[in-house]
């Protein structure tokens, strides 16, 4: 985890935000280094550090504004930088379906913009939404009985686009 986005994330009250675990800071931590042990490289595990800074569909709080990307850049990189912003880009209602898809297209929810991301982009999105998902579930009772079978259900879909690692872990954590 870099010291930068560590700093970063403590300026803008990431450590004081509540969230399912705890802290929104623990959170974030959590899901990088859940990224990390299933194989994620740097990149991955900077971006589950950093995943909610811009807000994201399901968590609005953005703790920068996304006319400071580049204060993020700075911190974790170019690569790692882009995927978070992919991650909080995503309007899930249009786009988590057909993410499985080779011709599914991703809405950004900031600009409307619709593309078809490659597998690369898929998979790194599908991984940091698994761990994302995974981690609130395994320490939220509640969320996985309210949330657990449509989360499996998702996963199942997104299976192809899933480590063997982060498939093992969904079935651990949502049965």
């Amino acid at each position: 985890m870099t010291t930068e986005a560590l700093a970063i994330l403590r300026a803008a009250g990431a450590d004081t935000i509540e969230h399912p675990g705890g802290t929104l800071l623990a959170h974030l931590q959590r899901v990088s280094s859940l990224l990390t042990s299933w194989g994620g490289r740097p990149a991955l595990a900077s971006a589950g550090l950093c995943h909610a800074f811009y807000g994201t569909d399901g968590f609005p709080v953005a703790l920068l504004d996304l006319g400071r990307r580049a204060e993020l850049v700075e911190a974790i990189g170019v690569e790692a930088e882009a995927l978070v912003y992919f991650y909080a880009s995503c309007d899930r209602k249009s786009s988590y379906a057909e993410l499985a898809d080779d011709r599914g297209e991703f809405v950004d929810r900031f600009t409307g913009t619709r593309t078809v991301p490659g597998l690369a982009a898929r998979r790194d999105f599908a991984e940091l939404t698994a761990a994302n998902e995974l981690d609130i579930a395994a320490v939220s009772p509640d969320v996985r009985t309210r949330h657990g079978a449509d989360l499996l259900g998702l996963f199942t879909r997104w299976r192809p686009l899933l480590s063997e690692p982060a498939w093992a872990h969904c079935r651990g954590v949502l049965g």
